[in-house]
């Protein structure tokens, strides 16, 4: 059974960064990229960063880009959102997300979803 466990959220002031980390195990596949996404009240889940199983090709959201960088460690089944420069617009319920096969931006493709991690960003 697939398992994907978050950690790292938090409170932090605007400008603090904060870093997601998101472990995956029970892929039978060796061949699954991973992403985060996020929900803010009232607002529909959006993707934020996203990387493949070889993590040669990162794509980052154009309201992060700059700002947070995804990165994995496949030897740990792990991947990293790293947060800097936060905003109080950046503050939402982040969830890791895992999907065999290529990465994909949209929620409906993925079919495996941790518990979600609170991040708030004070002013």
């Amino acid at each position: 059974q697939v398992q994907l466990i978050e950690s790292g959220g938090g409170l932090v002031q605007a400008g603090g960064s904060l870093r997601l980390s998101c472990v995956a195990s029970g892929y039978t596949s060796n061949n699954y990229a991973m992403a985060w996404f996020r929900q803010a009240p009232g607002k529909e889940r959006e993707f934020v960063a996203g990387i493949n199983w070889f993590g040669n090709t990162p794509l980052h959201a154009d309201s992060v880009v700059g700002r947070f960088t995804i990165s994995r460690d496949r030897g740990k089944n792990t991947n990293y959102l790293q947060m800097n420069s936060l905003k109080p617009e950046d503050t939402a319920v982040y969830y890791c997300a895992a999907r065999v096969g290529s990465l994909s931006v949209s929620s409906s493709a993925y079919n495996d979803w941790g518990q979600g991690t609170q991040v708030t960003v004070s002013s």
